[in-house]
């Protein structure tokens, strides 16, 4: 890695972040075992466990851009595990244990910082909901616990309980396991611990097209730079999944939609841990920078701009000024979007795909990164194996089929 002057003013120029690493540029090869499309954090992670844990090195990772700037580096660094369901519980907790040891793992600080996650209740129903969520967690040994809202006020001092508010405050689900980490670091660790093993990363290569042999078999991929043949094709490319699968010949039960964030200038600390509020659909954390980290929900309609409405803006931070009064004259630092493609129970799409050779890590919603490494895990084992790994069993794409959905849409309102 360096941070050459020549090297931040190029990044500059192109558009890409002042602060990206720069990667020595592979040149795609003849042929790869498995090609991956994508360098978010699921795509290069998937491939540091192909090498890692399956022995498979002969593979590459191409990106129409830099690694790391789509999603994974729009995102708003939440980890979590405190969903519903036995089968989410089971692959995010999953991630969250790795999430904990990653920096060790991949020797590169992705800034994991075990804050706790707090999500408030504002209503009645909110308070019978995340008791829900609380009960069902701890069945499963995965730490959730209910706190009155004077415990909550303990927990994070600059909440407002006050019970005339707008959003009076009844009562919060804490998971003190959960946190933050830096969102690209993530995607710089795995690349680089991917790359050490034999893994070829390509960048500014779009993938136009995949291919098919007259038996109906995955042959490779068309790129802007030209064909690259693969025994088996991966793809990982959140907001860009729909386009790209329908030249295979698949149709995927997902719509896309615009989901924003906003910083605040950077501050001296003050937000101890990440709240979260689906009432209000909000969300805020305190970087290590100092800024404040907002986020919103999606947007009501669906597109692929990466830029969102305003008043799903505005909405938000009122919000978060009734919530948090002491944010008020606060001033806003940049804002800005993604594409989340979202499946109709809000679960993602893992594993397998009719054509034999093609699978596809899809429809996380806002749920993906704090799946990063779980979710890269579980799918280089499917890869390897052609059969999906017993944690991503459940989310396969013939659920839409069979009826044998994970709905979390409907038991957690928002899924972030």
């Amino acid at each position: 890695m360096r941070f050459s002057f020549l090297s931040l003013l190029r990044n500059a120029l192109a558009g890409q972040s002042l602060w990206t690493p720069q990667w020595p540029q592979a040149e795609p090869r003849k042929e790869y075992d498995v090609v991956i499309i994508g360098a978010g954090g699921h795509g290069l992670g998937a491939a540091y466990y192909l090498a890692k844990e399956h022995g498979i090195t002969n593979v590459a990772v191409i990106d129409k851009g830099w690694l790391g700037g789509g999603n994974t580096g729009r995102n708003t660094t939440i980890i979590r595990s405190n969903y519903l369901y036995d089968e989410s519980v089971g692959l995010y907790d999953h991630a969250l244990k790795l999430w904990e040891n990653l920096s060790q793992d991949l020797n590169y600080n992705v800034m994991f910082s075990r804050r706790g996650v707090l999500m408030l209740a504002h209503s009645v129903h909110d308070v019978q909901v995340f008791k829900r969520h609380v009960y069902a967690n701890r069945r499963l040994g995965v730490d959730n616990e209910w706190l009155s809202p004077e415990e909550a006020q303990a927990y994070c001092p600059p909440l407002n309980i006050d019970p005339g508010a707008r959003y009076p405050i009844m009562g919060a689900a804490l998971q003190r396991r959960g946190g933050t980490a830096r969102h690209d670091a993530v995607a710089w660790g795995y690349a680089r611990a991917a790359a050490e093993r034999g893994v070829d990363i390509i960048q500014n290569c779009a993938v136009r097209s995949i291919s098919r042999d007259a038996n109906g078999n995955v042959a490779g991929v068309e790129t802007d730079r030209g064909f690259i043949a693969a025994k088996k094709v991966a793809v990982s490319v959140a907001g860009n999944t729909t386009p790209l699968m329908d030249t295979a010949g698949i149709r995927l039960p997902l719509e896309s939609y615009p989901l924003q964030a906003l910083v605040s200038e950077p501050v001296k600390p003050v937000m101890p841990c990440v709240v979260m509020s689906n009432t209000v659909h909000a969300y805020i954390s305190q970087s290590d920078k100092g800024e404040l980290v907002i986020g919103a929900g999606t947007d009501q309609y669906t597109s692929y701009s990466q830029r969102g409405a305003l008043h799903i803006v505005e909405e938000t931070v009122a919000a978060i000024c009734e919530i948090f009064p002491i944010f008020s004259r606060m001033r806003m630092l940049r804002n800005w979007g993604g594409i989340v493609d979202v499946t109709p129970d809000r679960s993602p799409i893992l594993g397998l795909t009719p054509v034999p050779g093609l699978y596809v890590n899809c429809g996380w919603g806002t749920g993906g990164f704090k799946a990063t490494p779980g979710s890269a895990h579980v799918f280089a084992h499917t890869i390897a194996r052609d059969e999906p790994h017993p944690l991503n069993a459940p989310f396969r794409l013939d659920r839409f089929r069979t009826g044998r959905l994970v709905d979390e849409a409907a038991a957690a309102a928002v899924a972030h």
